[in-house]
């Protein structure tokens, strides 16, 4: 049996494992399941949303980013995140007292600027790392009559994507294989790159919030491993629909395709937090739109959800239609091989 390549699990294998193994809960009102970023648990009159991610890709500021990908999950279920807890893997041999204080002082940074609280964790030195390793775990509230949920999209929404395509990738690229790109930009213009971190950003959290206030939602998604592409089949998946996107729509960032073009690398399969989906209705669209352009966060509609028997599709400008692209592993990892 082959062994599985990097990055997340195969779709039909975590759909499978995810049918044979949870346990039916009533008080779990958002339970696993694709397309779903965080669980909502029942707690009375309010609801507690949690999510857990990891941070494997990165090695730079990793503790700032182990927040603000957590915090996206839970922001896309209309939730506020609260609290922060981390598990800090540290490799052996390798760990020094600086680099363990740059880390809590990365995650401190990061949850000021969310006014989150670092409420817990472990730290440990980990044998067989060759880099540190953060595993966040964010908290969050929210009203159950505000909850939103990946499968909440309806057939005839309006998809718009926030930022562009790929803010996240286009970082990690700078950052982490900077010396591939050597014969492709100067060093000012991989840094400029490397600080797509910060600016447009990869939080999502005022994204979603701003729009929850400009009009009606039907579901916000976070697209991350997979890229753009992945994104939109779980999303189109969690509400059982199909969907239609339009190519020449795609805000692939300049930079992004040019670092993709030189490494032979698809930005639509390329990492992407810092982008979010969000299904709407179609009459609610443009006032979503300008909310986000009014707090200067760029955003276009590239498509719309359509009935699962039409297929999830990808347009061209003159009205040709080819399957979505669908990847079985991050294009990131091919530059980790």
């Amino acid at each position: 049996m082959n062994p599985i390549g990097l990055g997340k699990l195969p779709a039909p294998l975590l759909e499978k494992l995810l049918a044979r193994h949870i346990r039916p809960d009533p008080s779990v009102l958002v339970g696993p399941g694709i397309g779903e970023d965080a669980a909502v648990i029942d707690m009375g009159n309010r609801c507690l949303v949690a999510k857990t991610d990891p941070v494997t890709f990165a090695s730079d500021e990793i503790g700032w980013y182990a927040v603000h990908v957590n915090a996206n999950d839970v922001a896309c279920c209309g939730a506020r995140p609260r609290w922060f807890l981390a598990t800090l893997l540290l490799p052996e041999h390798h760990t020094t007292p600086d680099l363990v204080e740059a880390i809590f002082e990365q995650m401190a940074e990061a949850c000021d600027e969310l006014d989150v609280t670092l409420c817990g964790g472990h730290t440990e030195i980990t044998h067989g790392l060759d880099r540190p390793i953060v595993i966040g775990q964010m908290l969050g509230e929210v009203d159950r009559d505000a909850i939103v949920r990946g499968a909440g999209a309806r057939a005839g929404d309006a998809i718009i994507l926030t930022k562009g395509i790929a803010v996240e990738g286009t970082a990690l690229i700078a950052r982490e294989k900077a010396s591939a790109l050597a014969d492709l930009m100067d060093g000012k213009e991989i840094q400029r790159c490397a600080e797509f971190l910060r600016d447009p950003g990869i939080s999502v959290v005022k994204d979603a919030h701003l729009a929850l206030q400009a009009g009606e939602v039907h579901a916000l998604h976070d697209p991350t491993e997979g890229g753009v592409a992945t994104g939109l089949w779980e999303l189109a998946e969690a509400a059982g629909l199909g969907l239609r996107v339009h190519g020449h729509r795609l805000p692939v960032l300049p930079e992004c395709a040019l670092m993709c073009r030189h490494l032979g690398l698809n930005p639509l399969g390329l990492i992407g937090s810092g982008s979010l989906l969000i299904a709407a209705p179609g009459e609610h669209a443009p006032n979503i739109v300008d909310g986000l352009a009014g707090e200067n966060i760029a955003a276009a509609v590239i498509g719309e959800l359509v009935d699962a028997d039409q297929g999830r599709c990808l347009c061209s400008a003159d009205g040709s239609m080819q399957p979505l692209p669908q990847f079985s592993r991050d294009e990131l990892t091919r530059l980790f091989e």
